[in-house]
């Protein structure tokens, strides 16, 4: 949802940020380091630029259909990096978005499928409801069956630091209406989850 009083201070993130780096013990005082708090809060401001923004406007342009039967369409591999709310740490990942029309039903453009995908991303975010964000929002802007989300992801919480399961993935699948209900449908968009890179 878009938040247009959400806006950014990037004077008071950089003196919080070089407040920060300080508190751990990271000089900011040579010529190479001295930008670096506005560098992240620049940084920081870039990777949850989402929070500004409502990606389901993305689901406002639509097309008719070529055809009365209903067909799957979906964008695989999409690719996008969010960061994790809980420690401001990115997990990138791909995701496959697939949404099943109803017959004669209008449809949207694969690019805004992806759009999608990584405008909810660019937020503070964790990956179950980043699947969640996404059908439902298919479902509310569109005349659907059904709606799936399938993302696999890396997390830096879990592969950098604690349990350093270097190559671990995360993997989570959001399936509604027929998607969800119909054994075929299902085997279907499940064949689709993104690969490992």
């Amino acid at each position: 949802m878009t938040n247009p009083t959400n806006t950014i201070d990037l004077t008071g993130a950089t003196e919080h940020a070089a407040g920060l780096l300080a508190a751990l013990g990271i000089p900011c005082d040579t010529e190479s380091t001295a930008a670096t708090p506005r560098r992240m809060a620049k940084a920081l401001a870039e990777l949850t630029a989402g929070v500004r923004l409502d990606p389901a406007r993305h689901l406002a342009v639509t097309f008719p259909s070529e055809g009365e039967r209903a067909g799957l369409i979906a964008a695989v591999g999409v690719p996008f990096v969010a960061m994790c709310e809980h420690h401001v740490l990115p997990f990138p990942g791909h995701a496959t978005v697939a949404y099943l029309p109803t017959p004669g039903a209008r449809i949207v453009g694969l690019s805004k499928l992806a759009r999608l995908v990584q405008e909810f991303a660019a937020r503070p975010q964790v990956q179950e409801r980043l699947g969640r964000q996404v059908v439902d929002a298919l479902g509310a802007y569109l005349d659907i069956q059904g709606a799936a989300c399938l993302i696999r992801s890396q997390h830096a919480c879990m592969t950098l630091r604690g349990a350093r399961a270097h190559g671990a993935a995360m993997v989570t699948t959001h399936l509604t209406g027929a998607l969800h209900a119909d054994p075929a449908r299902r085997s279907e968009v499940l064949a689709l989850m993104p690969s490992p890179s």
